[in-house]
């Protein structure tokens, strides 16, 4: 049972929005660092004579295969060790992990294994975020707006890669490619200490925060009776996670993560180079629609958070409301099948390149919009003590399916080294359907919503 707050606190207040705030910080950070290594595939790629390191295709696709498969590792683990330590001190080690192996990637000179061992250790870091992230939001947040608060944050995946778009280019264009490429992993490694002061300072469960008023405090547990079993310390108890995997519900979560998490990653590591080989774009010219796809992606993960609300506000239950508007958002992605058709010069000129940015931000902006709902069906199937692990599990998924996706589009690449649009189409028709199927396998699992109340 909750405790009753302090006679204290203040007599209003909306401070779940300040916790969402460090959050989408948090991941902010987060994808920054994330998207370093995508602008610097063509120094990287580039020949040894020509001043770069000598790297195929398969090499980068190598690099970001390890660094995904050990945040897919890590985030099922994570999410066990944050539900048991708390979000607090959990996510505060996960960023300093990701940090500190963000900076060593400048020291670790150019051979692929090093970067690799480095990445990968970056990737254990990386992958306490969102099982945190998440287990924060169901702390904090009544189940109606947990969609809205993961959009926000999520959208933090969006800023991070569109500062990327613009600071790296910067980065290797005022330091020199030499320098630059350096300083890009040691000042964007660098901003996440500075998370770390403000998210000590206002964060704390909603029990133990001082800032939050008894209305809000009540708000924030207005769901408890739905939400099983919890103890009084924050439903820290032992849940072993391969009991989870006795559920459908955990396996539902499992396919729409690993049926979509890859088109992500794709449009986050790959994105650079296919406007670089589709239009002949330098990495100065490739900052601008590469900063619109992400730019647009907010849109996407912060509307489509609210997308469900419509749906009860017209009588549906929570999660009926939560997969109906996930049906409406899968459809959106099958636009890129039409990617490589407006992006061809011959027909459309000039445009050609505006209108398969526009092509890949609709689709971009639908995967975060679908990201956002995916991530809360969690909470509103498991008790709150089970939300990090859970959501541990997915995210492990949705890195084996990233893998599986780089290791594809560096396949198809270099065997399509000549014909690079080729590849490309190929990875569009993956990307357009992977939603729909996504969908289909979740509603096959769980065809009507039953909530966790025996753990």
């Amino acid at each position: 049972m909750n405790q009753s707050p302090p006679s204290d606190r203040p007599q209003y207040s909306s401070y779940r929005w300040v916790i969402c705030g460090l959050l989408l910080f948090s991941t902010t950070s987060n994808y920054l660092d994330r998207q370093v290594i995508s602008y610097l595939k063509e120094y990287f790629c580039a020949p040894a004579s020509q001043g770069g390191f000598g790297w195929s295709n398969t090499d980068f696709a190598n690099l970001t295969s390890f660094f995904t498969a050990f945040y897919a590792g890590m985030t099922i683990l994570a999410g066990w060790v944050i539900d048991k330590i708390g979000t607090k001190l959990g996510l505060a080690l996960s960023l300093v992990t990701w940090s500190v192996f963000g900076i060593a990637n400048a020291f670790v000179g150019r051979m692929v294994f090093m970067h690799i061992i480095v990445r990968s250790a970056f990737g254990i870091g990386e992958g306490g975020n969102f099982p945190a992230s998440i287990k924060t939001v169901a702390e904090w947040f009544p189940k109606r707006e947990r969609a809205l608060a993961t959009g926000i944050f999520n959208s933090g995946a969006n800023l991070g890669a569109m500062i990327a778009a613009l600071f790296v280019p910067w980065c290797l264009y005022h330091y020199g490619y030499e320098r630059g490429w350096k300083m890009a992993f040691i000042l964007t490694g660098a901003v996440g200490f500075v998370w770390l002061v403000f998210w000590y300072w206002l964060y704390d469960t909603p029990a133990n925060q001082r800032r939050l008023s008894p209305a809000e405090f009540q708000l924030i547990h207005s769901d408890c009776e739905d939400e099983g079993v919890m103890d009084a310390s924050g439903n820290r108890a032992k849940i072993p996670w391969m009991k989870l995997l006795g559920y459908r519900q955990t396996w539902a979560f499992f396919s729409g993560k690993f049926l979509t998490d890859g088109v992500w990653w794709f449009y986050l590591f790959w994105l650079p180079d296919y406007f670089r080989k589709q239009f002949n774009m330098t990495t100065e010219q490739v900052r601008l629609p590469t900063f619109l796809v992400y730019g647009v992606s907010i849109v996407g993960s912060i509307y489509g958070g609210s997308i469900p609300m419509g749906f009860i506000k017209r009588g549906y239950s929570i999660y009926q409301a939560r997969m109906r508007a996930m049906l409406t958002i899968a459809f959106f992605p099958t636009i890129v099948l039409s990617t490589q058709y407006f992006g061809d010069v011959g027909h459309f000129g000039k445009l050609a390149a505006a209108l398969a940015c526009g092509t890949i931000c609709i689709a971009a902006a639908a995967h975060q919009a679908w990201s956002a709902n995916l991530f809360t069906t969690v909470s509103d199937m498991f008790p709150k003590k089970a939300v990090g692990t859970v959501t541990g599990i997915g995210a492990m998924a949705g890195g084996l399916g990233g893998v599986l996706v780089q290791k594809l589009t560096g396949a198809l690449t270099d065997a399509f080294a000549t014909t690079p649009k080729t590849a490309y189409m190929v990875m569009f028709l993956v990307c357009s359907m992977s939603y729909l199927v996504a969908w289909g396998a979740m509603k096959t699992l769980v065809p009507r919503h039953t909530v966790i109340t025996d753990l």
